[in-house]
């Protein structure tokens, strides 16, 4: 099964996309609010695939992007 990371800073959103995800039959295993949490649990979760938002507060999703690519250029 494929493993999913999500990372928004919209709740509600986060909910509704781990509902799709999970009813389509992907397993979603953590949910980060920020681009540094979501840095932080690709590097212990090593997810198979994770759904960033862009704009996120603390650290945007391309900075956190660009973080995991340099830590696990095989993300």
């Amino acid at each position: 099964m494929t493993t999913v990371l999500l990372a928004d800073d919209h709740q509600l959103l986060r909910q509704a996309i781990r509902r799709t995800l999970e009813d389509a039959g992907f397993d979603v295993i953590g949910e980060a609010c920020d681009g540094e949490e979501a840095v932080r649990m690709v590097d212990e979760l090593r997810p198979d695939v994770t759904v960033m938002d862009v704009t996120m507060p603390n650290l945007d999703g391309l900075g956190a992007l660009q973080r995991v690519h340099a830590q696990h250029p095989e993300a």
